[in-house]
């Protein structure tokens, strides 16, 4: 188990929290929550020991195998696959060792050694990667790309890959689907609903910590508290908390007020003076109940667009690819004031291709694209994160969409996002990758658009600010075109749903959970591809598979061979010198050197034969490990 004891973490003379204690047990699934700059991360780098307590004692059980995500990614020509099973070190260091037994021509160790794999499953070691390759978005294709011919996004998802492919007691990952699409999410979820380790989930997806937690712990006011279920069983206590501290409060200050008048009318008089002073002590010695802080930082809201033409976008017989490649064919759709459309689909199929030729980012191979006049666009994809300018501050982006506004309102404007005090005028150079993405959301918020293009809008950003984006959604009277993987967000804010897939854009009849058991069906059929091309299930392929297992373990079995052949020779000399020294005539004077030699000869056939019976013995030991 992790246990932590009174524990304190500073970042420089910031407290993060302190006074903490929780434990968390083997088998646990835990997700920790709060705000951005809480001390999440910080308390992973903590267990993995990049990280040593200020105050407090953390402990765990000597040995556990602890597994993470790395953040960088080398840009090795290694392939894809190779890459992934990296991640299985215990495999890799028994290949290594086969390899060295190979050069050194040891046929018993090469048999010791096969005999390991198979133990540890190594010889499924590629089928394994295969699955949790294209459970993370990965086409068969792909699996033998060098590591760097992949962009940021998917190295992020091998190095996911790689801390999944590792026999971990303990796995910590820290929002594992900022760079995942919905399918990849609905996968890593089921991976680890079963994953038998203890986990450790920093995430700001409601539903995915709803289905894989059974703890939560919640770092808050510089504290860290764990909670018994999942995150919706963790908001109804908390908020059952902090009513019950709220009325607390209120409770004490309704008795600081009425002890603080009480000292106010009489510390003057003489009579009282005492009785005041008393009543001023323990107003000092009073531990003060923190209001309840459950207001959110965030608040904002889309204005009413200024017009509202129908359609406001529509695409007619549209083809949709990049150069020869056409990943949607004949694609027709209308958007008008007031539809809210959510786009699934697997990963490639074309998804955030079509949200660009929606946009005008991207020009259809064939078909008509047709706007209205007044139409106003509000566009975010992640690629906008990179375009603000990072010598500039959140103030000054907003002044170049309105050069006639004020100060003080596009301050205004600005809190509803937390930009505020000297934080609009900061440059954007040190902002998080979720501040980035709440000051693109604010510039898009701000020019009052009348149709929305969404592609992963909740990627960096926390739970609070998920929440307020949400709402704000749900009042907004445009259209909405919206791709995520955050399913509470489009379970929020759409009420039509299009499948991408087959190079087809149509309807889905059904909610996120059919589509989830539309995956399923999707992944059963691909999953059965991957382990048929790795494990060969054929029976003439059996046969052959067979065949090569019997080869790699037939040094062992003519180890075992040979064995028996010298047992059986050492014990037919022993019985022969046994049947000559019963005879009487050798201890007879002339016969004296010859029974010296027949005694000297037999103990050396007795030590031969014990030699050979232990390694009879161990090949037979050897064998039965491998049966």
């Amino acid at each position: 188990m992790l246990n932590f004891k009174n524990i304190a973490l500073r970042r420089g003379a910031r407290v993060l929290f302190a006074n903490s204690s929780f434990t968390i047990h083997k088998g646990q699934k835990v997700g920790f929550t709060g705000a951005n700059g809480a001390g999440k991360s910080s308390l992973f780098a903590l267990v993995r020991g990049g990280l040593h307590l200020d105050e407090g004692d953390f402990s765990m059980p000597p040995g556990l195998e602890i597994a993470h995500v790395a953040q960088e990614t080398p840009a090795t020509a290694c392939s894809a696959i190779d890459y992934v099973i990296d991640g299985d070190q215990p495999l890799r260091r028994l290949q290594q060792q086969l390899l060295a037994a190979e050069q050194a021509d040891d046929g018993l160790k090469q048999a010791e050694l096969h005999a390991a794999l198979e133990i540890i499953g190594g010889y499924t070691a590629q089928a394994r990667a295969s699955r949790l390759m294209s459970g993370l978005g990965f086409t068969a294709d792909q699996e033998q790309n060098a590591v760097s011919s992949f962009s940021g996004g998917w190295r992020m998802r091998l190095n996911l890959a790689q801390a999944l492919m590792c026999r971990s007691d303990v796995l910590l990952l820290d929002e594992p689907t900022n760079h995942l699409d919905l399918d990849a999410v609905i996968w890593l979820q089921d991976w680890l609903c079963k994953y038998p380790g203890t986990l450790l989930l920093i995430s700001h997806d409601r539903d995915f910590l709803d289905t894989i937690t059974d703890h939560i712990v919640h770092i808050e006011q510089n504290k860290a508290e764990i909670y018994t279920g999942n995150y919706s069983a963790f908001e109804r206590m908390r908020a059952e908390k902090l009513a019950q501290q709220q009325s607390s409060y209120l409770k004490q200050q309704r008795e600081i007020a009425h002890i603080q008048s009480f000292v106010d009318r009489f510390k003057a008089q003489a009579t009282k003076a005492r009785q005041a002073q008393s009543r001023i002590k323990a107003l000092e010695r009073m531990e003060l109940i923190s209001q309840a802080h459950v207001d959110s930082p965030f608040d904002f809201s889309f204005a009413k667009p200024e017009k509202m033409p129908n359609p406001l976008l529509k695409l007619d017989k549209v083809d949709i690819g990049y150069g020869q490649t056409c990943v949607i064919k004949q694609a027709g759709l209308s958007i008008s004031p007031g539809d809210r459309i959510g786009l699934l689909g697997p990963n490639g199929a074309g998804k955030s291709s079509l949200i660009k030729v929606l946009a005008g980012d991207m020009q259809p191979l064939s078909g008509k694209r047709n706007e209205a006049e007044a139409l106003k666009i509000g566009y975010f994809a992640q690629h906008q994160l990179e375009q603000l300018r990072i010598d500039e501050s959140p103030l000054w982006h907003l002044q170049q969409l309105d050069k006639q506004a004020t100060e003080k309102d596009l301050r205004n404007f600005l809190g509803g996002f937390d930009f505020r005090g000297d934080k609009v005028l900061e440059a954007v150079r040190p902002f998080s990758g979720g501040e980035k993405a709440r000051l693109v959301l604010a510039l898009l918020v701000y020019q009052n658009p009348n149709l929305l293009l969404l592609d992963e809008p909740t990627n960096h950003l926390d739970l609070e600010m998920r929440h307020a984006l949400s709402v704000a959604l749900q009042d907004y009277e445009g259209a909405i075109v919206v791709v995520s993987h955050d399913r509470h967000l489009l379970r929020s804010v759409t009420d039509q749903l299009l499948l991408v897939s087959g190079g087809k854009v149509q309807p889905f009849d059904g909610d996120l959970e059919d589509y989830r058991l539309w995956l399923a069906e999707q992944k059963k059929g691909e999953e059965k591809t991957v382990v048929d091309a790795a494990q060969t299930v054929s029976r003439k392929d059996q046969r052959k598979l067979d065949a090569e297992r019997r080869q790699k373990h037939k040094p062992l079995f003519d180890a075992l061979k040979k064995a028996e052949l010298t047992v059986e020779k050492y014990h037919n000399e022993q019985r022969q010198l046994e049947h000559q020294l019963a005879d009487p005539n050798i201890y007879a004077e002339s016969e004296k050197e010859n029974l010296k030699k027949l005694m000297e000869r037999k103990v050396q056939v007795d030590k031969a034969l014990d030699d050979a019976e232990a390694a009879w013995m161990d090949a037979e030991e050897r064998i039965e490990a491998i049966r």
